[in-house]
């Protein structure tokens, strides 16, 4: 009896645990989403959300989440290209060059990106710059600048991304095909 009720109460504490791991709820624009299911599954498919049997036994390896395949990651990388990089961490999510600027110039700037986010959003990331002025080697004056090419390193970032992730998606949808929707196409 007794026995009885520890397994009950053991059962209930597995389904409780398994149920509240799932994750928090995250609430949706009712507005980008379709109303129809069979939209909404290949929507879901089309973003790498779904669940697909037909790619079983093609031999491919596993998606992984490397810098190559975030979008705002690699789109940073291109926009970044003309300047040295001193510090690139995609674990910490910062990327900073080094000081850089023109040959006869005493004024060089450097760039920090910071990734707040993985998501293509304009509050995503973080665009700061430096600018070091020089009267001499060891005498040198350095402030963060807040002018509009914080800004547009920024949607030039996001306009690459969005660009570089549509690239992506044509890429699967060429790669797997249609989405087949069970009771619609079968």
């Amino acid at each position: 009896m007794l026995t009885k009720i520890f397994n009950n109460i053991l059962l209930l504490l597995l389904i409780f645990g398994t149920v509240t791991s799932c994750g928090i709820y995250k609430p949706t624009d009712a507005r980008k989403v379709p109303v129809n299911a069979n939209e909404r599954i290949k929507k879901n498919m089309e973003e790498g959300r779904g669940f697909r049997l037909g790619s079983i036994g093609n031999n491919k390896g596993g998606d992984f989440l490397f810098a190559s395949s975030n979008p705002m990651w690699r789109a940073t990388m291109d926009k970044l290209s003309f300047a040295p990089l001193g510090v690139v961490d995609y674990g910490g999510g910062i990327i900073v060059t080094e000081w850089f600027g023109e040959n006869a110039s005493d004024e060089q700037i450097k760039i920090s990106i910071r990734f707040l986010s993985n998501e293509i959003r304009s509050d995503a990331i973080k665009v700061i710059i430096h600018s070091k002025k020089c009267i001499s080697i060891n005498n040198c004056k350095i402030e963060q600048v807040e002018n509009n090419t914080n800004n547009e390193i920024k949607f030039s970032i996001l306009k690459r991304a969005a660009e570089i992730k549509n690239q992506d998606l044509a890429k699967v949808k060429e790669d797997i095909g249609e989405y087949k929707i069970p009771g619609k196409d079968f």
